[in-house]
């Protein structure tokens, strides 16, 4: 009987122990798919975040790659640089890298000596990525413009630049950047300026920085008037001493003849007096290589090269094919880039006369260089006439926009600070 009993309760309910046994069995396998499941997700989410990051770090290489070649440095020399040379280093070969951690040395703001004409930031240009380009030469290494240094190489000297509109802009760049070393007081310099001679005075340092302006170098009936129609100029172009006499005595001469690259393909030129009936028409370059072979005699008849150093700056001339700078904010990065605007023929005329010199010239060649730099041109930031660039002018950039000067500061610190490796 109590056999019986007991197999009856086995059949109605199982034991005790057999319940502990299962509900462990099912928990255990619980713990474990949860575990399993967990293990999943955190796979996925590794695998997701990998797959963010991979795309994160596309992203970023393709960022970096893409300002790699907007700046295109090329394939910078395997052999490390040797300091700069002028006799060794070419200013011609090199490119244009982006540095936007530079400090700038100076502003349109904060050197009060710039013209409106070349003032692009207070003129309301919105874009400043113009102003943080240098120019790197492939095998030597250009030194930065240091004022001081240069303060002090021109103590109790006379430098002149002579020239046109465009050496002007140089001028006011070298006096910007020479002015950011000297003390802001009226007992530490001054600034006179008039239409033919402009003098800034470093007075620490009885060290002058003076612009004539000249625009042939040769005497012409446009001198006074640069906006005379080049369809009435008429160039004197046997006759400097007008303009010479004001140039002896400087220790350093820096020429430019820029204006005569954007005459037209003739110049109407006379000989004797300009009060003599007639001209006769000639082709620019004809004419160039007469008024430049005068300004060649005179130097090589009342300079001292042992006193004096003479410098003669290479021309930039893009303005052919449209308004190439209107609304450009980069520089064209191909190496070797020539543009369509620049004039072998005159720039012929040049390098012969000058090779022919007695005097030692030292020709700073900025043209290539320079040519690559459609964004850093005023455009419409600007006057004209006097008159700053209206908004309504601005919407009409085929008549209003100037791709002849430069922002400053901006590309003629480049040239300064080549004339400075030079120096």
């Amino acid at each position: 009987m109590v056999q019986l009993s007991a197999m009856k309760r086995v059949k109605g309910r199982a034991p005790l122990s057999v319940v502990v046994a299962i509900i462990g069995g099912l928990a255990l396998a619980g713990i474990i798919f949860t575990e399993d499941l967990r293990g999943l997700t955190e796979v996925k989410e590794k695998e997701t975040e990998n797959e963010k990051e991979k795309k994160r770090t596309s992203l970023r290489a393709e960022m970096r790659t893409s300002v790699l070649l907007s700046a295109e440095p090329a394939t910078p020399p395997q052999a490390p640089k040797m300091a700069f040379n002028a006799s060794q280093c070419s200013v011609t070969k090199g490119y244009w890298a982006y540095d936007r951690s530079r400090k700038l040395p100076y502003t349109d703001q904060t050197c009060p000596y710039i013209d409106r004409q070349d003032s692009c930031q207070r003129n309301g240009r919105p874009d400043s990525d113009y102003l943080y380009w240098d120019w790197h030469l492939d095998d030597c290494v250009l030194p930065s413009f240091d004022p001081v240094s240069i303060l002090e190489k021109l103590r109790g000297k006379r430098i002149m630049f002579v020239g046109d509109s465009l050496l002007l802009g140089q001028w006011l760049s070298f006096v910007c950047l020479v002015n950011s070393a000297v003390q802001d007081t009226p007992a530490a310099k001054s600034m006179e300026r008039s239409r033919t001679l402009s003098v800034y005075t470093a007075r620490e340092y009885n060290a002058s920085i003076e612009f004539y302006w000249a625009p042939f170098l040769v005497e012409s009936n446009s001198d006074r008037n640069i906006r005379l129609g080049a369809s009435g100029r008429v160039l004197h172009v046997d006759a400097i001493e007008e303009h010479a006499k004001h140039w002896r005595r400087a220790d350093v001469l820096v020429f430019d003849s820029y204006v005569w690259w954007m005459t037209g393909y003739s110049i109407k030129t006379v000989w004797g007096s300009f009060g003599d009936e007639g001209y006769e028409e000639l082709d620019a370059w004809v004419a160039y290589r007469l008024g430049l072979k005068t300004w060649a005699n005179w130097v090589d008849s009342n300079i001292d090269p042992t006193v004096t150093r003479v410098f003669f700056t290479s021309e930039d001339w893009g303005r052919e094919g449209g308004i190439r700078c209107y609304n450009e904010t980069w520089p064209i990065t191909q190496r070797g880039y020539w543009g369509s605007g620049s004039d072998r023929r005159m720039m012929e005329v040049m390098s012969g006369v000058l090779g022919r010199m007695r005097t030692p010239v030292t020709l700073l060649n900025i043209t290539q260089l320079t040519e690559h730099r459609v964004d850093a041109h005023v455009s419409v930031y600007t006057e004209t006439g006097g008159l700053l660039v209206t908004d309504e002018q601005k919407a009409d950039p085929q008549r209003y926009t100037d791709c002849i000067h430069w922002c400053v500061p901006g590309v003629p610190d480049t040239w300064n600070q080549l004339l400075y490796a030079h120096l």
